[in-house]
């Protein structure tokens, strides 16, 4: 097994009376690129924020880059890309300034040379004059990623990095991602896009600042024991409404011209069909998919269950 970038054994964090994260166990391994999943409110920036040094665990223990996670914040940082939710470089400067003034905050050598560098291998050359603010979402994205790469990190930590920005945009910034993996780089990313997970060779998934399901994505959707059916013909929406409510389904949701129901008891589900056999729908099975099981995950840790 390939050695850990992360290894963090019970975090805790809480502000105030909210618990965040409660006894978070995660390893990651040197050169994984690791989904990083949950609702609103998991725990998930909560979880990138003490990695990188800017927050510190209430309680547990751990490393990061081998650098202990409680005392070696300050160098940590040095070896990491952090890249947030939000826009931070200067709008009112071009791509290139903006660069040139993060290869000044890590003091790197030949700065000149290292932003041409970088703006060629994120695609930015042809930019490098246009300023930061004028940029679309996708190019600004790719300009953030590039000042988070500059000094070459060893492990890359990033945010909902592709949130609200196109889809051309969202496959080119995963290529870059890969390619940066390729050459040995950790990369831990957190999404809501379930094509964005399936794309990480492990996933992990956090609700209420736990972690509750870990593994391939094909192994996650495999262990959740997760029965899937699927319907066609019209009136399907009709027919959605009414399994809502149906015992022994779990999900029922409308994709395009079909509509799919989920759940873990196969005979409730069979039952929930036939009631509706007047319909006039046609039914099969399907394989389950990764949005369908963090659904039901998701579901499960609201009823308690």
């Amino acid at each position: 097994m390939s050695p850990l970038a992360i290894d963090v054994h019970d975090l805790h964090k809480r502000f105030g009376d909210r618990v965040v994260i409660d006894g978070l166990t995660l390893q990651v391994p040197e050169g994984e690129i690791c989904g990083f999943l949950g609702g609103n409110g998991s725990g998930k920036t909560t979880t990138i924020r003490m990695l990188c040094g800017l927050l510190r665990p209430d309680s547990g223990r751990g490393t990061c880059l081998g650098l202990d996670l409680m005392y070696d914040a300050a160098r940590i940082r040095l070896q990491i890309g952090y890249m947030t939710q939000r826009f931070t470089l200067y709008g009112d400067l071009t791509v290139a300034e903006n660069l040139e003034f993060v290869a000044g905050l890590y003091q790197l050598p030949n700065r000149r040379g290292v932003v041409a560098d970088a703006l060629e291998r994120i695609g930015l050359a042809d930019r490098a004059g246009q300023l930061a603010q004028e940029l679309s979402g996708g190019w600004k994205q790719r300009l953030a990623l590039a000042a988070c790469v500059l000094h070459h990190p060893r492990l890359l930590l990033l945010d909902e990095p592709t949130a609200g920005v196109d889809a051309k945009a969202r496959r080119e910034f995963w290529d870059m991602i890969h390619d940066m993996a390729a050459d040995g780089m950790t990369v831990l990313v957190s999404t809501h896009y379930m094509d964005e997970a399936e794309r990480c060779q492990r996933v992990v998934y956090l609700a209420g600042g736990r972690l509750v399901v870990q593994g391939s994505a094909d192994a996650v959707v495999r262990d959740a024991h997760l029965i899937t059916f699927q319907a066609t013909g019209a009136g399907i929406e009709r027919a959605a409404r009414l399994l809502r409510k149906a015992g022994g389904v779990q999900t029922a949701a409308v994709f395009g011209s079909a509509l799919r129901i989920a759940g873990t008891d196969r005979a409730a589900l069979q039952n929930a069909i036939a009631a509706l056999a007047d319909a006039g729908l046609h039914w099969e099975e399907v394989e389950p998919r990764l949005d369908d099981v963090f659904i039901h995950i998701l579901q499960a840790q609201e009823g308690g269950g």
